[in-house]
Formats: structure tokens, C-alpha cells, sequence
């Protein structure tokens, strides 16, 4: 992996480096709602996988195109249709799934074992698994200009992503912190967010080849409508903390229209 992963600056397949990084990353996710790791990724590996990538989120990509709330839920009980918390936007990406991705450098990131135990290692479970599932498990999402990720709550505690390509302006990935928790989910203070009355928020200006972990789950958060002349290119791995996952077949038509994995 030292031609793909800066392994001099991330030595995470060495133990004792490992668990150094690991702590210091821990302490910056209780702090900040996550860790940044800035050129993980070696500049020509990073070329070689956007040169593999980028035809195919121009060409043979999934769009996904829809209006949701930041709970993508079509009502939550308990609130108005009208309630500002449920206040709509519009998201629009392209995706290219796990089984278009076999050849490409990105996938042996994610599969990499040593990164597995480094990602657990910092939130704290005992072992991480990639998913099962061919098209679900490793994503590449392309934001072209005029589009956005708009903002959400995950349903996963953390995400991990890869950022590829940053877009020649905008496309920033923007956060609110401090709006729920498990125990209170604070629908008025989404609200006068989403409104415009509590405009408290940070950006998080990343570089291609930076990897992210970022507590989500209740972390409201965004990428910015992206302006220029370039696509916004990010990988999302997809972990959990038991083997075997895979989406169902209404997940998978919903998410990228098809059902089954391409030969």
C-alpha cells in the first residue's frame, strides 16, 4: 500500500504508530465531531483513481434526484407538516457503485485491513468490517456544478469518506454541531436552523485525498452548491461493526436503481 497510502505520515499498519495516531484522532472526534487526515492518499495514486473514476460518473453513473427533510422521512410523529425542522431541499448526485470500482485504487483503500483496525480503534469498537454488499459497500459521488448535498442527519454514527476531487469553487462540506443527541432530538433548534435564526455553523475546507471520519448520525451537515467549471468527486466507505451486511433489493433500486451487481 505505500504507492496508493502516504504510509511515512500515516504509518497506521505499525502498531505502536498506530495506536499514537489513533489516540490523538479519538481526541479530535470527542472535540470536533471528527478527524481529518490531509493527503492520505499519494498525489499519483490519487491521479490514477480520479482518471479511472471521473468517465464514469460523466458517463455511466446513477443520478439520484430528490426533495427530502433532514430526516428523510415523510413525516416524523409528533410535528406539523409546516414545522421548520421539517423543511424540504432538494439533493442531487451521481453515483458509481462497488462493482464499477474493482480495478480502481480506491477499493484497495477500503478493503485495507490495517485501516479497518485504525477506524475502529479511534470510535472505540472492537473490529470494523467492510460491507458484503457489491454495489453498496464503496460509492463514489459526483457533485457537478449547480448541485449540492443538501443538508441531513445520517443514519450511520460515523462516516467515512475520501475526498477525490474538490471543486474548482464551493462545494464545501458544512456542519451544525450541538442540535441533538440520542436523548433530545431539539426538532425547535433544527428548526430555527434550517430558518435562518441560528446561522452558527463551520466549514470544513478539505483537500483531495484528505480521508474524513465524521460523527453524522446527529451532526446536521451539508455540502455547499458547487460552482465552476469541475465536479466535486468523493468516496463514502461504507463500515459496521459486524460482517455479513448487505442492503436489501428495495434499498438497493432506491439508492442506485438497479438490483444486482454487473458481471
Amino acid at each position: 500500500m505505500e504507492d496508493i497510502i502516504d504510509l511515512d505520515r500515516y504509518p497506521i499498519h505499525q502498531p505502536d504508530a498506530m495506536a499514537l495516531l489513533a489516540a490523538q484522532c479519538r481526541e479530535e472526534l470527542r472535540q470536533t465531531g471528527m478527524f481529518n487526515l490531509d493527503g492520505f492518499v499519494r498525489p499519483a495514486a490519487l491521479q490514477a483513481a480520479v482518471a479511472q473514476v471521473a468517465p464514469l460518473a460523466a458517463h455511466d453513473s446513477y443520478t439520484h434526484q430528490r426533495k427530502h427533510n433532514v430526516y428523510f422521512l415523510r413525516e416524523v410523529p409528533g410535528l406539523a407538516e409546516d414545522h421548520p425542522a421539517l423543511t424540504r431541499f432538494q439533493t442531487i448526485n451521481h453515483t458509481v457503485c462497488g462493482d464499477q470500482l474493482r480495478d480502481n485504487p480506491i477499493t484497495r483503500i477500503y478493503e485495507w485491513k490495517p485501516l479497518h483496525a485504525f477506524i475502529a480503534s479511534v470510535i472505540g469498537i472492537a473490529e470494523l468490517f467492510p460491507m458484503d454488499d457489491p454495489i453498496a459497500r464503496l460509492n463514489v459521488m459526483e457533485y457537478r456544478p449547480g448541485e449540492a448535498l443538501n443538508w441531513h442527519f445520517d443514519r450511520s454514527r460515523y462516516t467515512t469518506t475520501l475526498l477525490l476531487q474538490a471543486a474548482e469553487q464551493d462545494g464545501e462540506f458544512e456542519y451544525r454541531t450541538g442540535l441533538r443527541s440520542d436523548t433530545d432530538q431539539n426538532y425547535d433548534g433544527v428548526g430555527r436552523f434550517l430558518s435562518g435564526a441560528d446561522p452558527a455553523h463551520h466549514v470544513n475546507p478539505l483537500q483531495a485525498g484528505t480521508l474524513n471520519v465524521f460523527a453524522g448520525k446527529n451532526t446536521l451537515h451539508r455540502v455547499s452548491t458547487v460552482r465552476g467549471s469541475r465536479s466535486r468527486l468523493v468516496a463514502v466507505f461504507s463500515y459496521y461493526d459486524r460482517p455479513g451486511v448487505t442492503f436489501s433489493q428495495e434499498e438497493r433500486l432506491g439508492f442506485y436503481g438497479r438490483s444486482e451487481p454487473r458481471s
